[in-house]
């Protein structure tokens, strides 16, 4: 059993195991697969976000920041 150590009097001391270290190589910077499926439902829930205010105020979003 890794991480247990047994002292003189059979005292067990368990220690937590550090977790295996690694390195990703692949650059995550840029137009990368995962950045676009993220821009791409934040921009669907900001669309609909628009449209259901609109149909609860009656009014657009530069209406309504104009009546502020």
């Amino acid at each position: 059993m890794r991480g247990v150590v047994t002292e003189e009097q059979g005292r067990q001391n368990i220690y937590a195991v550090e977790p295996q270290m690694y390195v990703d190589s692949e650059v995550r910077t840029g137009f990368t697969e995962y950045a676009e499926k993220l821009n791409g439902r934040l921009a669907m829930i900001g669309f609909v976000s628009m449209l259901l205010l609109e149909v609860f105020t009656h009014q657009g979003l530069v209406s309504l920041l104009q009546n502020l």
